[in-house]
């Protein structure tokens, strides 16, 4: 005998789980972009600290999926911007802070998180680490390009590192930072995160539920 499935009754048995993500992703929100601003030498070598919201945004749309990662992300970039935004020379010289960079980072991160190798391969705890790896590598050298190609249209400003100054000071210290910081933050997501069993159930194909197992590696 089939039972009758009524739409506010699963919503009804759903809340629960939603009042779970909503608290859980309202609370390391907060407690990480904090933390980010207040300690932000809690992972840090030679003054480059571990970018912590940038890494948990990139493992919540990896792990949990594109919209998790995109609502998750643009908050924690209007966050970012709120609480430190950089400072921008303009072409007359006036220094003024750059709202929305944090947005657009967090978002386009999100974006590139939540579709890391996802197409063919199972998500899993390695892809994960390396979605932090590639996401890092690629914010820091489209940020140093940025840089010196916006240094050469404002007159004052200059930019003289070399390529292997980039390299040491900046790109490879600060991918190995967020990966040390992504090994603590992939476990509180994966036993303390947004979903029972770190697995967001709109992910699982029906026809594939083997897919579950990825989270057990």
């Amino acid at each position: 005998m089939s039972i009758l499935r009524l739409p506010g009754l699963t919503l009804l048995m759903r809340r629960p789980e939603l009042i779970r993500k909503y608290l859980v992703y309202a609370v390391y929100l907060l407690l990480f972009s904090t933390l980010q601003v207040t300690f932000p030498g809690v992972i840090s070598f030679y003054g480059i600290h571990a970018d912590i919201m940038f890494v948990i945004v990139v493992l919540c749309s990896y792990m949990f999926g594109f919209y998790d990662g995109i609502v998750f992300g643009a908050l924690a970039g209007i966050i970012r911007d709120y609480l430190s935004a950089p400072s921008l020379t303009g072409i007359d010289g006036t220094v003024t802070p750059a709202i929305g960079i944090g947005l657009f980072l967090m978002v386009a991160v999100a974006a590139i998180g939540s579709s890391f190798l996802t197409i063919r391969v199972k998500r899993n705890f390695l892809l994960a680490f390396l979605a932090v790896i590639v996401t890092t590598l690629l914010y820091k050298s489209i940020g140093h390009l940025v840089i010196f190609l916006w240094s050469n249209l404002v007159s004052g400003l200059s930019y003289n590192m070399s390529i292997e100054q980039m390299l040491q000071r900046s790109i490879l210290p600060q991918t190995v930072l967020n990966l040390m910081a992504s090994i603590p933050l992939y476990l509180l997501l994966r036993f303390m995160g947004p979903y029972k069993g770190g697995v967001n159930p709109s992910l699982i194909d029906e026809k594939r539920k083997e897919d579950r197992l990825w989270l057990t590696m």
